[in-house]
């Protein structure tokens, strides 16, 4: 048999196209594994510190308005000083003061209800999630009021029943 014949024979062509074919599949079916872990991988780590990336600490928003572990890079964390007509000014952790502009598409929460603008009382405690836009102001997307701690508690009291 000449092994010339066999490399230009159609048959041989086929073979090796196919043989790469596989390779290619092979290849890309990896691949496609390694970013599919990848995802997985991030998706469970983002899950795990849910509660820390939007919430505060994991002993609870009580605890947490005087603590550090909260990140407020799209939000704010504090107590409302000022009321306008389409801003609020809060009060945020280190005394720092952040305007808070708000927009049509503001969503204002008490418990379940939607609230207006108008019903924002200066001292309320909120927290605020949005982004910032051209004026260095945080533009709200949602405004949810933290209801006030029983009377008679304070932090300390707090920080013991949580334990």
């Amino acid at each position: 048999m000449n092994t010339k014949k066999i490399f230009q024979s159609n048959w041989f062509k086929g073979f090796i196209f196919g043989l790469l074919g596989f390779l290619v599949l092979t290849v890309a079916f990896k691949v496609g594994e390694i970013v599919g872990a990848k995802r997985a991988y991030f998706s469970c780590q983002w899950s795990d510190n849910y509660h820390q990336n939007f919430a505060g600490p994991k002993k609870g928003f009580i605890q947490g308005f005087g603590d550090k572990d909260f990140i407020e890079a799209n939000g704010v964390v504090g107590q409302i000083i000022d009321v306008a007509s389409s801003t609020i000014t809060i009060k945020g952790r280190g005394d720092i003061e952040k305007i808070v502009s708000i927009t049509q598409g503001t969503i204002i929460k008490r418990f379940q209800e939607t609230i207006m603008l108008e019903n924002l009382q200066i001292d309320e405690m909120v927290v605020v999630i949005g982004e910032p836009n051209s004026q260095g102001q945080l533009e709200a997307k949602l405004i949810r009021i933290m209801p006030k701690p029983p009377i008679g508690f304070n932090e300390k009291d707090f920080k013991r029943i949580l334990r």
